[in-house]
């Protein structure tokens, strides 16, 4: 029977036509499936359905999710990532039927130092002041009152001096960069600020995996990726799929730090508002 899918020209070109046909056609997809973005149930003879193509460098991974919460898109991630996601799979199989765990890559959501993702010289994540080392950014998950509404937050901070490629005088320029990319100071922490064009937020089977920027070629490349996913809790997803967007702040090495709790990740912003450290940006959601 029929299913009601929508294959985007983008994941077509990727499968070819006579694997979209089939899958339109009802012979390789699922009745049911878990939603790659809210990860709860779906049933595709009832209800529109979104295919997802996740690819890596060597393999490609089909997800479903609801059309209402992601349209069908290619997301680029790790080659690692990737990997681990289909051994999570076929771990998970003894729990859900095979057609239900066809894709399901997992991604981050802790506050963890992850590597930044290698990137080119136009890369906003820059380098660290140490000559030849990669940034590496801290990540911290939670929720932010804008006003009176809660809204998903990542607050990104380096362990040390962010500075433009080629530059080893260990001058931070880490906010500079990001305001050349589009990121905005901030000077009130309850307002909820602009969406930046072409960036967005990765997030798959409740897991953060990657920031997304723009690449030069067209479409997305990881900004950030998480050395391994990022459970985020499920009043975070929550937000984030109710308005579609997730809040990045960027701050300078040093000047949050890990906060326990909520209510002192907050303070520890304002704090930092107050001192003229921080950049943020509105970015919406990618493949979850």
């Amino acid at each position: 029977m029929p299913r009601m899918l929508d294959v985007s020209d983008e994941v077509r070109s990727e499968i070819g036509d006579d694997e979209a046909d089939r899958l339109l056609g009802g012979a390789h997809a699922p009745d049911n499936y878990e939603c790659t973005s809210c990860r709860t149930p779906g049933d595709a003879l009832l209800e529109p359905t979104s295919t997802v193509l996740f690819v890596g460098d060597e393999t490609a991974v089909l997800a479903f999710a609801h059309a209402r919460c992601i349209p069908s898109q290619v997301v680029p991630v790790a080659e690692e990532q990737l990997a681990g996601a289909v051994r999570s799979i076929s771990q998970a199989r003894s729990d859900v039927s095979a057609d239900a765990a066809r894709l399901q890559p997992s991604l981050p959501a802790q506050a963890l130092p992850t590597p930044a993702a290698p990137a080119p010289a136009s890369d906003p994540a820059g380098r660290t002041g140490a000559p030849g080392q990669a940034a590496i950014l801290g990540i911290t998950c939670g929720l932010v009152l804008h006003g009176d509404t809660g809204h998903a937050s990542l607050v990104v901070e380096p362990t040390g001096p962010v500075g433009r490629p080629g530059n080893t005088t260990g001058e931070d320029e880490f906010l500079d960069l990001l305001q050349d990319a589009g990121f905005q100071p901030v000077t009130d922490l309850d307002k909820t600020p602009d969406q930046l064009p072409g960036w967005s937020v990765l997030v798959a089977m409740g897991k953060l995996h990657a920031i997304l920027q723009p690449a030069a070629a067209g479409g997305s490349t990881g900004w950030w990726q998480a050395h391994q996913p990022l459970q985020v809790t499920d009043a975070w997803r929550f937000a984030a799929n109710q308005l579609g967007e997730v809040t990045m702040y960027a701050v300078p090495a040093g000047t949050v730090g890990r906060q326990p709790r909520e209510d002192l990740l907050r303070q520890a912003l304002e704090r930092a508002v107050a001192l003229g450290q921080v950049v943020s940006a509105s970015l919406p959601l990618a493949g979850t």
